[in-house]
């Protein structure tokens, strides 16, 4: 099974390379515009979600937006199939990092690093490249049921030097501490819903929503420090990898308090991110489902 998807693997990456980056980009583009305006999926909770983050757009701008989204989203999967061909050479041209210092920084402290990111640009790339920049990644994700869809999707990124944390595994806490034990990073990507018991009442964009509290709880016991981390295209189709400005932690002595202040102060980072590039953000995700209380 290895070697068949590794094959598989292989083989549409070096199709898809001899494949011109604008009919790449073409190819992104019909299939957002088929996704988004022919079978119509999601289309109610994308521009839902776009009217709770941007409720001054008018109906004409909005829908601009949305389409542009799905298009950068579909056009993200033609990109993941390239990414077995991805080496130095292809660092060097094709990507950027911004504030990498930043990184270098927090990583003196000896306590690892915890990246705080989103779905938006594409991750799977950004990890590529870090991994191809010898940072060491570990990311929490959740994997797929499908035995052949897992070991294709995860195989191509474990490739390139990634390694994936199960978020609700019985081992996820020990995987986490032995990374940052090591001196690595740990990606937290927390811009999804997250309902009880792993999720506290937030707000974002305004509007209330569940929140994964694990970084917080992560963060309080490690003092790690917590350095968000994300990529987006220009014009050029050039990737850019950016690390913002750490997010200082706030002491307080009730534990509940700071978690819960800790992962509002998360989720407004998140915010402002999205506000740089909306365009590039995946609007499909249900971000604001109906908090149930206990």
């Amino acid at each position: 099974m290895v070697f068949l998807t590794n094959l598989l693997a292989t083989s549409l990456a070096w199709s898809m390379k001899i494949v011109p980056l604008r009919v790449r980009w073409w190819m992104g583009s019909f299939l957002g515009w088929l996704w988004f305006d022919v079978i119509q999926l999601r289309r109610f909770t994308v521009l839902k979600n776009i009217s709770i983050a941007f409720p001054d757009l008018g109906k004409d701008e909005k829908l601009q937006l949305a389409r542009l989204s799905m298009r950068y989203l579909c056009y993200n999967f033609f990109e993941f199939l390239l990414m077995p061909t991805f080496n130095q050479k292809w660092l060097e041209s094709d990507v950027e990092f911004h504030h990498i210092d930043r990184y270098e920084e927090a990583k003196k402290k000896n306590k690892g690093v915890f990246f705080m990111s989103l779905h938006i640009g594409n991750g799977d790339i950004g990890m590529a490249a870090l991994a191809l920049k010898g940072i060491p990644i570990n990311s929490i994700s959740k994997k797929f049921k499908n035995k052949a869809l897992n070991q294709f999707w995860f195989g191509v990124r474990e490739r390139m030097g990634s390694r994936f944390i199960d978020p609700h595994g019985r081992e996820t806490a020990f995987q986490i501490l032995k990374a940052v034990g090591r001196n690595e990073t740990v990606i937290f990507v927390v811009d999804q819903f997250m309902g009880r018991p792993f999720g506290i009442l937030t707000t974002f964009f305004g509007r209330k929503t569940g929140t994964a509290y694990g970084l917080a709880l992560f963060t309080k016991k490690t003092q790690a420090p917590v350095l968000p981390i994300y990529t987006y295209r220009d014009a050029n189709f050039k990737t850019h990898v950016v690390f913002d400005e750490p997010v200082e932690w706030e002491e307080i002595p009730d534990k509940d308090l700071q978690i819960a202040k800790m992962t509002q102060k998360y989720n407004d980072r998140i915010e402002a991110i999205v506000r740089r590039h909306p365009e590039q953000w995946m609007w499909v995700h249900r971000r604001w489902k109906k908090w149930r209380p206990d």
